[in-house]
């Protein structure tokens, strides 16, 4: 069955965020479990925890449909020790924050070399940096989002992901989430059922899709190749409905929380029951 939903605001409280995810007719969800913009948030409370597990409880969404995103602050790739341990402890913390509320992934992006060290070495500290806080943590999943290659973001070629699922020690807590839209402007040609199908080819080949734990449905502003991270409303931008058609009913997308991130929100009703319509 395909899960379908997006990432719902947690205004108010992250205890609201399944409601939220109910009340546009989602089977699946994402949120941030603290604010992304800022380094530090004050602790959840036990209050908190149990009206959030009973909020999941009441919507019938199990915990394995729920994709956290991490702050976009952190940089578990960073080439400078100091920050790279303010990113590591940031990190760890998000993911003891998804242990208290009973989920079982975080999702992040991988990080940035910002000019400093190569492409690879970027790659390698990821993969220190999730062993490390993996062994500090016992239930989550680390979910690694493909970029779009803006700037000097590393993840946007599958290599990449292979590479760092590579050096992490436990395999069993590892994955990936693709965005479309990332997907597209880092040179993956998704605008055709035929280009589609040589695309997840070409994944399943490199990375290979045991590892696939979720995805982010998003139409492109930019055009392929672009290197350039803007989301647009599913059929409104560069790619059309052909992808969204393929990954709808191509069995390979089933049981993953598949995540709306397009820009208008009130749309995404609408865009749940269009890509429920194509399955």
């Amino acid at each position: 069955m395909k899960r379908v939903g997006a990432h719902v605001s947690a205004s108010g409280g992250v205890d609201k965020a399944p409601l939220n995810a109910q009340a546009i007719g989602a089977k699946a969800f994402a949120f941030f479990t603290k604010n992304q913009r800022q380094w530090h948030a004050k602790p959840l409370s036990e209050e908190t925890i149990t009206a959030f597990k009973k909020n999941l409880h009441k919507v019938g969404i199990l915990p394995k449909y729920v994709m956290p995103h991490d702050s976009y602050l952190i940089n578990l790739g960073h080439p400078e020790s100091a920050a790279l341990k303010k990113s590591r402890d940031a990190f760890l913390e998000e993911l003891q924050r998804c242990e208290q509320l009973g989920l079982t992934m975080l999702n992040f992006h991988p990080g940035a070399h910002l000019g400093k060290i190569s492409e690879q070495d970027g790659l390698d500290r990821v993969a220190v940096s999730i062993n490390w806080a993996l062994d500090q943590t016992t239930n989550i999943t680390a979910v690694i989002e493909n970029t779009a290659g803006q700037g000097t973001n590393i993840g946007y070629q599958f290599e990449h992901l292979a590479r760092i699922i590579k050096g992490v020690e436990d395999k069993s807590r590892v994955g990936v989430c693709l965005d479309t839209c990332h997907t597209f402007t880092a040179g993956y040609d998704l605008r055709t059922k035929q280009s589609c199908n040589k695309t997840f080819s070409e994944f399943d080949q490199i990375v290979g899709f045991e590892w696939l734990k979720g995805m982010h449905l998003n139409d492109s502003k930019p055009d392929l190749g672009s290197r350039v991270d803007r989301h647009e409303n599913l059929g409104k931008g560069k790619l059309g409905w052909d992808v969204f058609e393929t990954i709808m009913s191509d069995d390979r997308f089933e049981d993953i929380p598949l995540i709306l991130e397009t820009i208008d929100s009130s749309l995404w009703p609408q865009e749940i029951r269009q890509l429920y319509d194509l399955a």
